[in-house]
């Protein structure tokens, strides 16, 4: 039995309690000044961007969607619609050129076709009678052309023409008859003729008969 004085335990060390709390809230204080300031602008929330993904094809069908379809369909009724009405817009100017050719006018050429019913050959009025065609814009789309009859004679007369419309085999399609009435010597006169055939095929035309009496 040892009877020596007993040995001297060493103390236990304790760790400051104050400087570790005073660790702890100065941490939490510096992670509240990060959160004020990423939210003290404006007071929205903090910004995130999200990282952008592919869209999924895996269920892709080749089929375009009905949205586009329905475009597709909206665009051929509208230009359907255009082509319709630019085919009634050009035949109400045709309709128009036609009525601006006066009544008088008319009756003249009904006493034309009556003169040429007799005339063998051209007539004797061929070198007095040419023709000038019109655009068709101003037409309405209708073939016409102005017959140009001059009285190259000393004595006042009257001229009936006829015009006849060729196809393009040579064929008479249409005949037109134009007349001037009373013409002083040296006089003119601008009478028109005017087909009611289609522009296609296309149709030319010519002074078949030109007769002055």
């Amino acid at each position: 039995m040892s009877t020596g004085a007993p040995r001297a335990r060493n103390p236990v060390r304790q760790r400051p309690v104050a400087g570790t709390l005073a660790g702890l809230g100065l941490a939490a204080l510096t992670a509240a000044s990060l959160v004020s300031c990423s939210t003290d602008s404006g007071g929205s929330s903090p910004s995130f961007t999200p990282t952008p993904t592919g869209p999924e094809t895996a269920s892709f069908s080749g089929t375009p969607p009905s949205a586009l379809s329905s475009l597709g369909a909206s665009v051929k009724a509208s230009a359907r619609a255009r082509a319709s009405a630019a085919a009634s817009s050009a035949s109400a100017r045709a309709s128009e050129f036609e009525a601006s050719v006066s009544a008088e006018a008319e009756r003249a050429n009904a006493a034309a076709r009556k003169a040429l019913e007799n005339v063998e050959g051209r007539g004797n009025a061929i070198s007095d009678v040419s023709l000038t065609g019109m655009p068709t814009p101003q037409t309405g789309g209708l073939l016409a052309l102005i017959v140009n009859i001059t009285n190259s004679t000393d004595k006042t007369a009257s001229y009936a023409v006829q015009v006849d419309f060729r196809d393009p085999d040579g064929k008479v399609a249409e005949t037109r008859y134009v007349g001037a009435e009373d013409l002083k010597p040296g006089e003119k006169a601008h009478p028109l003729a005017i087909s009611r055939k289609p522009l296609e095929p296309r149709l030319t035309a010519e002074i078949a008969k030109a007769q002055r009496y």
